[in-house]
């Protein structure tokens, strides 16, 4: 099912190219439960207005990974290397790409100019990337299953695609979130974080930029409350929090209470993480694993304006297809 992009979307998709961007995908993690899903997903990226060029081969999946180690780092370096290719989009997360981290070259990847889009598992790669060269990449919709859900999964996302594209299409990109007990703020930093569970599985590694003033943002899937806040422990006694300006929950879903919990559930942890974590806590940003996330610029220059009900987190300083 493909679904309608607003027209302001639309109109900047092809203010620069006139034939649409060109879309590369690669499976640098898990690869799709079937070629239909691929399909798809290239038809609504097609109808959309871009080239596709699908660097991945069902074909080639090496046990639960989209091809083998040596294979999708060749298709992300086949991706980076393309001259026509505009954007490098993730198949899908999953588990892989920390087996990848010390053989990339992130010189080549980060000079390459590709806007490199993907969440979940991606967050290794986009570490990797702000960590060694400083580079911006983006936290936001994979080909499965954002862009190819069908009747079974649900139908498409229309603010998590339409907000894609404006921020592929920008230089400045806002992204409102909503909660009535977040603090009230204005703090300015370096953008920052993604997946939770692959934040504390690099700390100690080459790979967890060491960020201070940031903004640090986090989401999470299947994961209970005491585990995220096991997570953020960890990276408080790390000394990674401590360095932040604020740090944002997004969308942490798919988890089950039970009677064992006797009380302890998400607003509790927060409540928790809130008297011992020496920055603001806000909860309400709209990304995660959920169907409607918004697009984040990792690394870029970043403004989160909090008031009484809602806040407003805005990216700037970053490439995007403008001049491309």
């Amino acid at each position: 099912m493909n679904v309608q992009l607003n027209q302001d979307v639309r109109q900047l998709i092809f203010a620069n190219k006139s034939d649409g961007p060109v879309v590369a995908i690669i499976s640098p993690s898990g690869y799709a439960p079937n070629p239909e899903a691929v399909e798809r997903g290239i038809a609504t990226l097609q109808a959309q207005g871009c080239r596709v060029r699908n660097f991945t081969d069902a074909s080639t999946k090496f046990q639960r990974f989209g091809a083998t180690d040596d294979a999708r780092i060749a298709q992300l370096y086949a991706a980076a290397q393309d001259p026509e290719v505009d954007i490098v989009l993730a198949l899908r997360g999953g588990y892989g790409l920390t087996r990848l981290l010390p053989d990339l070259d992130f010189d080549m990847l980060a000079e390459s100019g590709k806007l490199f889009v993907g969440h979940s598992d991606f967050t290794a790669l986009q570490m990797g990337l702000l960590a060694k060269m400083g580079a911006v990449s983006f936290s936001g919709p994979m080909l499965y299953p954002d862009f190819e859900r069908d009747e079974s999964s649900g139908v498409l996302s229309e603010y998590t695609l339409n907000n894609f594209w404006q921020c592929m299409t920008q230089s400045s990109h806002t992204v409102v979130g909503h909660a009535e007990d977040n603090p009230q703020l204005s703090v300015t930093g370096t953008l920052w974080g993604g997946n939770l569970a692959m934040l504390t599985h690099l700390v100690g590694s080459p790979w967890l930029p060491k960020v201070q003033g940031g903004i640090l943002f986090v989401e999470d899937v299947n994961e209970h409350p005491y585990r995220v806040e096991r997570m953020m422990l960890q990276l408080l006694h790390a000394g990674v929090l401590d360095e932040q300006q604020a740090i944002v929950l997004g969308d942490f879903s798919a988890y089950r209470l039970t009677d064992y919990d006797n009380g302890y559930d998400f607003a509790q942890m927060v409540a928790y993480l809130r008297e011992h974590v020496p920055v603001p806590v806000l909860t309400g940003l709209p990304v995660g694993h959920g169907r409607d996330k918004a697009t984040m610029v990792v690394g870029s220059r970043a403004e989160l304006v909090s008031g009484f009900d809602s806040f407003s987190l805005t990216m700037t300083g970053y490439h995007s297809l403008i001049g491309r």
